[in-house]
């Protein structure tokens, strides 16, 4: 299951080869909330900016590339333990208050793959290896970009 970070990444064209193949050669099953965080950008980015369109374009690209039979959304179970999840790893790992929105998507993200059983592609390393730490029967594959 791709975390956000891998289509804006692959959108970017910073995948590292590896991720590109795994790309290529797996089945990817996607998340409702990842599709929720790249719809969001469509009202976030600012229209007057000069890269806004060509983002939003390859944003497009990214989301109509999602095919529906692959696309899922975690349960209510999942979404109600994703709030303590998101609230322990906060308060453990001292994360400022400004990511608390993100750290709830992404421990909703871990729960929904948990009870998908996929493996969750992402480089966001600090926040999925503190889930993994608390619940270890997740399963993460981490990349770092090239840049």
């Amino acid at each position: 299951m791709l975390d956000t970070c891998v289509y804006i990444d692959v959108a970017q064209g910073r995948t590292p080869p590896d991720v590109d193949e795994l790309l290529t050669e797996r089945i990817s099953n996607h998340s409702a909330i990842c599709l929720s965080e790249l719809t969001h950008l469509f009202g976030r980015l600012d229209p007057d900016h000069p890269e806004t369109a060509t983002a939003l374009a390859r944003l497009e690209t990214a989301i109509n590339r999602i095919p529906l039979r692959r696309l899922t959304s975690p349960s209510i179970r999942a979404l109600g333990e994703a709030g303590m999840l998101a609230g322990l790893v906060a308060r453990l790992g001292g994360l400022p208050q400004g990511r608390a929105q993100a750290l709830l998507n992404d421990a909703i993200l871990y729960l929904h793959a948990i009870e998908r059983g996929c493996v969750v592609l992402t480089r966001d390393l600090r926040e999925f290896d503190f889930f993994d730490q608390i619940l270890p029967y997740g399963r993460v594959l981490f990349y770092r970009r090239p840049d």
